[in-house]
């Protein structure tokens, strides 16, 4: 069986109906099949299941062989150590992460034979591009405005809704402390989504209380932050201001007790130099030093100017002759900032005092920002799409997410409209 077929399988869901149990017998309960990941790491991301009654969320990686773990070398890589499940088809050998720990697994029960299989192929091969998820394509393709303005708008609010919730389950970890929920996701969304989970992983480690401590200092803050990501240790301190850099560290680390996180979790394959973490931890280093309460400005600044000259890397005194400054950062990766973390808290705090004038007008600023561009965005151009504004990308990222991906067409305006041509 071809890899992409189980995936398939996987994703569509083509095993309910079906009892699934880990290989020890424990009853497994799938509620959600997470996103599918194009680059390197496990394959599905945000999986949402239950494994003999305890819950779960994260990492499912699949193979046709329980063995080919071993073959991939997933064994050896710690990018592979948060898998909650190792979904197969033939489970010939248990698989183990890099701490040696036994990976959970599970041997996929779905629908058997060969003419059902060999029509799922056709069907996977097609879906593997673009579209995939995207049932409607064809008829948006010749009918466009089954996509209606209304549905966007109603998808665009749903979509905050989610941010907000998201906002306040971080709010309840952080004790209700808003200024440090948005460092963490500040830090999250620095990461640009290649990099989100060691970035917000640097700032769980790195409490905000400690960099607002040495603000004053952009090469100390560099160097807190640079030791705490583990890609400056005394191996690589070959220049200058690295060795001065992991000296100041040295220091930082004795006076806070800090822990720095596994440098294996960053990703920096198909990436642009500009983009390397060690480049984006200096940026954020720099954001972190020149804007003072970051969190109560972003209220205060009402207009996209505004907002985005807050995050906007100013030219500097380093304090340090031996810091190098960091590249600026694009406008359009100031953007998507502005999309994911500094707009949905300003919405989110506006809710919480009841100011519903500014939670309406922070929505409405999202119409003058441009629309985002990476492949879901994409997608829905090739099929005849206008994405216009945040305001459109915002939603058809929630739709393809929310409803295309999991196959939720009755709940979708769109899908409705279409069952009903077809019952015309």
């Amino acid at each position: 069986m071809p890899e992409i077929l189980l995936h398939y399988i996987w994703q569509q869901g083509l095993w309910a109906g079906l009892e699934q149990s880990t290989n020890d017998g424990l009853p497994i309960e799938i509620f959600s099949v997470g996103q599918h990941n194009c680059d390197a790491g496990p394959d599905f991301s945000n999986v949402h299941l239950c494994i003999n009654g305890q819950e779960w969320v994260g990492n499912v990686e699949i193979h046709v062989r329980a063995s080919d773990w071993r073959k991939h070398r997933h064994h050896t890589n710690p990018a592979y150590d948060n898998v909650i499940l190792h979904v197969v088809c033939i489970d010939d050998e248990q698989a183990y992460n890099s701490r040696g720990e036994a990976v959970t697994q599970c041997a996929l029960h779905y629908p058997q034979g060969h003419d059902y299989l060999s029509s799922l192929l056709q069907k996977a091969q097609q879906m593997d591009g673009a579209f995939a998820n995207i049932l409607c394509s064809q008829q948006l393709l010749l009918m466009p405005d089954l996509l209606s303005k209304g549905w966007r708008d109603m998808l665009l609010e749903e979509r905050w809704r989610c941010k907000r919730e998201a906002i306040q389950r971080l709010l309840k970890i952080t004790h209700n402390d808003w200024a440090n929920a948005f460092y963490i996701t500040l830090a999250h969304n620095f990461g640009f989504h290649t990099n989100s989970l060691p970035f917000e992983s640097l700032a769980l480690q790195t409490p905000l209380l400690y960099i607002l401590k040495h603000r004053n200092s952009l090469f100390q803050v560099t160097a807190m932050l640079l030791g705490q990501s583990g890609l400056l240790n005394v191996a690589n301190a070959d220049t200058p201001e690295k060795e001065a850099l992991w000296s100041e560290y040295l220091f930082l680390q004795k006076k806070f007790n800090l822990i720095p996180i596994d440098a294996k979790m960053w990703k920096r394959s198909r990436m642009r130099p500009q983009n390397f973490p060690e480049v984006r931890i200096r940026q954020f280093a720099q954001l972190m030093c020149q804007t003072e309460w970051l969190f109560s400005k972003i209220q205060e600044n009402s207009s996209i100017q505004q907002l985005r000259s807050l995050i906007l890397l100013n030219d500097c005194d380093n304090h340090h002759p031996l810091l190098i400054s960091p590249p600026k950062i694009g406008k359009a990766s100031l953007d998507i900032l502005l999309i994911n973390t500094l707009l949905p808290y300003r919405y989110a705090y506006a809710q919480e005092r009841h100011d519903y004038a500014t939670a309406k007008q922070t929505i409405a600023l999202m119409r003058q920002l441009p629309a985002e561009d990476n492949i879901i965005i994409r997608q829905w151009r090739l099929i005849g799409q206008q994405v216009n504004s945040a305001a459109d990308s915002q939603a058809l990222i929630h739709l393809y997410q929310h409803y295309c991906q999991h196959e939720r067409c009755i709940n979708c305006e769109v899908g409705q409209k279409v069952f009903e041509l077809k019952l015309g």
